[in-house]
């Protein structure tokens, strides 16, 4: 049986994942400027003036990551380079920090949208179930919120601050006496800026090519680079800028704004836009500022879902984690994965109420990975780096290890967090990885029993010349009849191809679908017993096609194109409500891109 190695086409451009990488990185301000002001007051302006510098210097050392790992190059890819335990570390640190996430993203969103203080977890809990229910259908678009998003996120930020100009003050910006050490650990406690740059490494594997470069020799340098340069230049000046802001208003509003510290940027919206257009006015831009950042950053709990989802599938793939992870759901979507990843940062929420406390977890996870990340590189001789580039990453490196290390000096809720997320993990790793060498020996008597014993000739079959018939099902149906009866009437070749729909947004490199293998999927070898035994027995040479996809209809119209083949025939779609509306009709897409030469016939 041919398995049909499937990746998604390279159709992200760089405004396109300039949109999605600010969806996750452009909500950082949304509470980093208020935990700014909760560690150090009227005094922040150091703080956020460091951090801001550190998520420019991180930000470059990232265009040289996305320009050495084409097809991926989150920390999962580059530390796989130098070890997979390392690789396995890295990930686990990812998961943490998108548990982390989930929670504290939604948290801020139910703040902005002004939820009462006491029910802000439970309607955060709530909205993190939604979404896990809604993922449940595998929707291609769930992800695309940010994308919306981004323009007018920007824009209400753009007007916070030419509202705030008039008011800026210098004298305002004091400095620190609280000495190196407090105001190191003052800084380490608002590195949040940092979230979300690791998502632009995950997204080259679907970047568009750089003029020159090829699918053989890939090359998304450029790319990448332009979209980290338009949303690192909005996350450091529109942070500094509504930092600036923040530190300009009267010292009075000093209580008012410790308690708004979860919507600070709201706050902000509401003081500067009442000064110019009185309370009235102010109060309607506060509302505009919070359904906009509450969006934004439900769209972030979402992407943290969905990342977390891709994270264990990845490993499960790669035989890291149990095989069980990589069981898919009648939408392609992991059903294990998605359990985890709507239920644990439910559990996260229901120990840790509060939103201070979450932001403390937070930190250990994210500068984890962006440390292991960046380590590996630095170490990594195989890269392609001039010496200043390597030296300029090894300083980062070296800065962001500091920091991870005060982080499990200084907060003991991080440090046992991140700890339980890693020995849990490499705990159930190591059983996976005792029980592989069992598990690839085993083969489930279903499938067994469906596949006979035959001589390798046997198995080669040949595509005749002459008519090509393709037909795609996903299940014994009526529409695979039909399909063998006109290959029977017009002595054509029957190519019978099963797309395995896996809606995962997938970290790594998409090579790795090479290992997906045919015999393991029950669904595929039932269909390809039957049509077998059937074409030889009624003179028909069946050719039997499999391919790994998460986007079924692309494929189907991709193999259409490069078998030549003459008719497609495909099953009226059988989704319905809810489903049909998130994933779309296939046949309808089908329809609509195939190519004129080639007969479609549908049927009901």
């Amino acid at each position: 049986m041919a398995t049909i190695e499937a990746h998604r086409p390279r159709n992200l451009d760089w405004k396109r994942s300039a949109a999605l990488l600010y969806g996750d990185w452009g909500t950082s301000k949304a509470y980093v400027i208020g935990l700014a002001f909760v560690a150090a007051g009227f005094s922040s302006f150091p703080i956020i003036l460091a951090v801001c510098v550190l998520t420019a210097c991180v930000a470059y050392n990232y265009t040289i990551v996305c320009r050495s790992f084409p097809d991926g190059g989150g920390v999962y890819s580059a530390a796989r380079e130098q070890s997979r335990a390392l690789a396995a570390v890295g990930a686990l640190l990812l998961i943490a920090n998108f548990l982390v996430t989930a929670a504290l993203s939604g948290w801020a969103a139910m703040s902005y949208f002004g939820v009462p203080k006491d029910m802000i977890g439970y309607a955060t809990m709530g909205v993190i179930v939604a979404l896990g229910v809604v993922n449940y259908f595998g929707p291609k678009h769930s992800g695309s919120l940010a994308v919306w998003m981004a323009i007018p996120t920007v824009c209400v930020v753009v007007l916070i601050i030419l509202f705030a100009l008039p008011y800026l003050r210098v004298d305002g910006l004091e400095g620190m006496n609280l000495g190196f050490k407090k105001t190191w650990v003052a800084f380490v406690g608002v590195i949040l800026a940092l979230s979300g740059v690791e998502a632009i490494a995950n997204m080259t594997g679907v970047m568009k090519l750089d003029p020159g470069s090829s699918d053989d020799e890939p090359k998304v340098g450029k790319t990448a680079s332009r979209s980290l340069f338009v949303v690192a230049i909005e996350v450091v000046f529109g942070t500094l800028l509504l930092g600036w802001a923040m530190l300009s208003v009267p010292h009075s509003f000093g209580p008012q704004m410790i308690d708004r510290k979860e919507d600070m940027i709201r706050f902000l919206g509401e003081h500067y836009s009442g000064l110019l257009f009185g309370p009235a006015g102010g109060a309607i831009f506060g509302v505009v500022v919070g359904l906009v950042f509450g969006v934004l950053l439900l769209s972030a709990v979402n992407t943290a879902i969905l990342a977390l989802i891709g994270v264990l599938y990845m490993m499960a793939r790669d035989g890291e984690m149990p095989r069980q992870l990589t069981k898919l759901n009648r939408n392609g979507v992991p059903a294990l994965p998605l359990v985890i990843a709507t239920g644990l940062p439910v559990l996260v929420l229901a120990v840790m109420r509060d939103f201070e406390a979450l932001a403390g977890l937070y930190a250990i996870g994210v500068v984890g990975a962006i440390t292991v990340n960046l380590g590996s590189c630095t170490l990594n001789r195989r890269l392609h780096m001039h010496w200043w580039e390597r030296v300029v990453m090894g300083l980062t490196f070296a800065v962001l290890l500091a920091v991870e290390l005060t982080i499990a000096k200084t907060n003991p809720d991080a440090l046992f967090f991140a700890m339980c997320v890693l020995i849990v993990g490499l705990g159930v790793r190591a059983y996976s990885l005792k029980l592989s060498g069992l598990e690839t020996v085993t083969v489930s008597s279903k499938v067994a029993d469906m596949v006979k014993s035959e001589t390798i000739d046997a198995l080669q079959t040949q595509v005749q010349e002459g008519g090509k018939i393709l037909v795609a099902a996903r299940g014994l149906t009526p529409v695979l009849k039909f399909a063998m009866d006109e290959a029977a009437l017009r002595k054509s070749s029957l190519c019978v191809l099963f797309v395995k729909e896996v809606s995962v947004f997938l970290a790594g490199a998409p090579s790795e679908l090479r290992k997906t293998r045919w015999q393991d999927d029950e669904d595929a070898s039932r269909i390809m017993a039957v049509m077998q035994a059937t074409g030889q027995a009624r003179g028909v040479n069946v050719v039997p096609l499999y391919a790994v996809s998460d986007d079924p209809a692309a494929t189907i119209l991709d193999l259409s194109a490069t078998l030549g083949v003459d008719m497609l025939i495909l099953g009226a779609s059988n989704r319905q409500g809810l489903t049909k509306v998130l994933k779309g009709d296939i046949a309808a897409r089908v329809a609509h891109g195939l190519p004129e030469e080639i007969h479609l016939v549908i049927c009901g």
